[in-house]
């Protein structure tokens, strides 16, 4: 990733496949919006910690609230994605 100035942000990726695109942070995988524009959030890690809720936030550009809203209607999925 990336940040507004232009700089690396340290331990935080996105990663795009053949498949659809990878939020990482540090080693665990947490969003995996695949290429039908489905999201699916890992189940353990996606609110893991307070750095990683500020880089996925950035990455989904929305707040916490606003994705466990869209958990709890099924728009995103849990499941394992490490």
């Amino acid at each position: 990733m990336v940040s507004e100035k232009g700089n690396d942000i340290a331990n935080q990726f996105e990663i795009s496949t053949p498949q659809g695109l990878y939020f990482q942070s540090y080693n665990s995988i947490i969003v995996f919006i695949d290429n039908t524009g489905q999201i699916w959030l890992d189940e353990h890690y996606w609110n893991y910690s307070i750095t990683t809720g500020k880089y996925r936030n950035i990455f989904l550009r929305e707040k916490r609230p606003e994705t466990e809203y869209k958990i709890k209607k099924g728009i995103y999925k849990l499941t394992n994605l490490n």
